[in-house]
């Protein structure tokens, strides 16, 4: 940034903090630099009044009060009340102000990050790992240089830690890692990308825009940068810290919450903004001496019509790719008889990939899936992925992938699957343009149960406190729970050894995400249907809570 530019940042960094510019008094010397500076004046203009600093309605309050006390004038009690009066009113119209308004700064905030995102090409920095324990030691657990770019392409390598020296590339085209330490080269999938780097700024970003909310902390600096501090509570999980750079408006530093007395922080001790990476950086080679390893070979195929010869069966498309996406490409794996077609936005921001293969299996949707339909025939839903069943598990490691959406079905003796960094909305969307079939998501609402169940909310809430901490995830799982459920009624002193009723006995017969019912056999089962809400938290991460069931009346 040259001298004019740092003079005008400096500028607007004055009129943002309320503080009059030396630049006010005395002329720069130059023409043009003095009508930036006016341009930049009468656009500040436009900004709302900033409103006294914290704590001034209450010391209002407190003076006016002292006014009150101190007055003896009875002549001018009336004044001097109502002046009272409205010093009070004054007061609370300003904190009911500061209330209103501040919404809108923290929303300004996301926006500036937004935008500011949107303005770079790629950037190159640094990026710090520390570890710090309840006793406050600290321990660097890793060192990173990282080259990116918006389009997701990417390069990394570890400057320190236990994987020193190891390099991770993703072009768009292929990704690989570059393991020294074994002389090997290691092929992986570009897309879905299962382990980007850490503090991914774009990623970052979007994380604090789906953000429940945010809150400002104050200031501070950030390897010699001024920065604003925010709190960030998510929709599910812990609240963390973010330093926001206040000239780039970028992230540079991110602390978690202390969990299981431990906390991470990740900070750029180094961020450049640059128009691209490296050519060589980002080519792909294999180093002299190493040896490549693909764990999930591909064919690309030119057509439909080579998959086709390659598959033995035909792709069973729609005519039409939806809008605003482009096919990327085809690739077969002729020893596990699979398709894949690759699609993207014009932005390359949301990507897709459908699958289809000969089932071999019957189909049986995953415990955790929302279920639908597409035509007549049983979808599973999954968003995100967690179980990677089914055709899911022939391609690619799918499960686990919180950005990713995937729907699964069968029909006519194949097996499909689209898959998706989007919604399960926007997943539905593009999976019926690109597939010309009706799919939809079972939004009738359950029967009512016979029998129900008083449930505790409090001991509920505590549940799913515990589950975010990472303790008893089947509490994630409607069947599981299910299954313990009748298992205590079948012995209500306890369980000891195999359960009295197997997940064979138990199967998901409506899940639209936030109810679901499951059907139960087997001879010892007194129960016939049980039925589960999401109570607390209606997503992905939400536990499941048995409300009622139909009991299994014997004849």
């Amino acid at each position: 940034m040259g001298f004019k530019e740092n003079k005008i940042s400096d500028y607007i960094d004055k009129l943002n903090a309320e503080q009059k510019p030396k630049e006010h008094e005395r002329p720069t010397h130059s023409p043009e630099t003095d009508k930036l500076l006016d341009t930049v004046r009468l656009v500040r203009s436009l900004k709302e009044p900033a409103l006294p600093e914290a704590g001034y309605p209450k010391r209002l309050a407190r003076a006016v009060k002292r006014r009150l006390e101190s007055e003896k004038d009875a002549k001018n009690k009336r004044r001097i009340w109502l002046t009272g009066m409205s010093g009070i009113a004054a007061a609370l119209v300003l904190a009911i102000i500061i209330n209103f308004l501040w919404p809108v700064g923290t929303a300004g905030t996301i926006h500036a990050m937004e935008e500011a995102f949107q303005q770079i090409k790629a950037y190159h920095g640094y990026i710090e790992i520390i570890e710090t324990n309840e006793q406050g030691k600290s321990t660097t657990q890793g060192k990173l240089e990282v080259w990116a770019d918006k389009e997701g392409h990417y390069y990394t390598r570890v400057l320190e830690g236990p994987q020193k020296d190891l390099v991770t590339v993703n072009n768009g085209q292929k990704k690989w890692q570059v393991r020294p330490d074994q002389n090997e080269i290691h092929l992986l999938p570009p897309f879905p990308d299962t382990h980007p780097f850490t503090f991914e700024l774009g990623n970052e970003i979007q994380q604090i825009t789906n953000a429940l909310s945010i809150k400002a902390l104050g200031e501070d600096r950030v390897a010699g940068r001024k920065a604003s501090v925010v709190e960030v509570i998510p929709d599910g999980g812990r609240p963390y810290k973010v330093w926001i750079d206040k000239k780039t408006k970028l992230p540079l530093k991110k602390q978690s919450a202390m969990h299981n007395a431990l906390q991470y922080t990740i900070t750029y001790t180094q961020l450049d903004l640059v128009d691209n990476l490296p050519k060589e950086l980002v080519t792909y080679k294999v180093p002299d001496g190493f040896r490549e390893i693909d764990t999930h070979p591909e064919q690309l195929v030119s057509t439909m019509q080579e998959a086709e010869k390659a598959l033995g069966f035909v792709p069973r498309l729609g005519q039409d790719i939806p809008d605003g996406y482009t096919q990327q490409g085809i690739a077969v794996l002729p020893d596990r008889q699979l398709l894949k077609v690759y699609y993207a936005t014009d932005d390359n921001k949301t990507l897709a990939v459908f699958m289809q293969g000969k089932a071999k299996t019957q189909f049986k949707p995953v415990n955790t899936a929302i279920l639908g339909k597409v035509e007549n025939e049983i979808a599973e839903i999954q968003s995100p992925v967690y179980n990677d069943s089914g055709i899911l598990s022939g391609g690619l490691p799918y499960a686990g992938m919180t950005d990713m959406a995937a729907i699964r079905w069968q029909q006519q003796g194949f097996e499909y699957a689209v898959i998706s960094n989007t919604g399960t909305e926007e997943l539905i969307s593009f999976a019926r343009q690109l597939t010309d079939k009706n799919i939809s998501i079972d939004e009738q609402p359950p029967e009512k149960p016979q029998r129900k169940v008083e449930v505790d909310l409090e001991a509920e809430e505590n549940q799913q406190k515990s589950v975010d901490a990472g303790q008893s995830p089947w509490k994630l799982d409607p069947v599981y729970v299910a299954q313990v459920f009748v298992s205590l009624q079948i012995s209500p002193d306890g369980i000891t050894g195999e359960y009295p009723v197997s997940m064979e006995d138990l199967t998901l017969t409506a899940n639209d995400g936030k109810n679901a019912v499951v059907e139960v056999t087997g001879q010892q089962s007194p129960i016939k249907r049980v039925y589960l809400k999401r109570l607390i938290r209606q997503d992905s991460t939400g536990i499941w809570t048995v409300v009622g069931y139909d009991p299994l009346i014997k004849r």
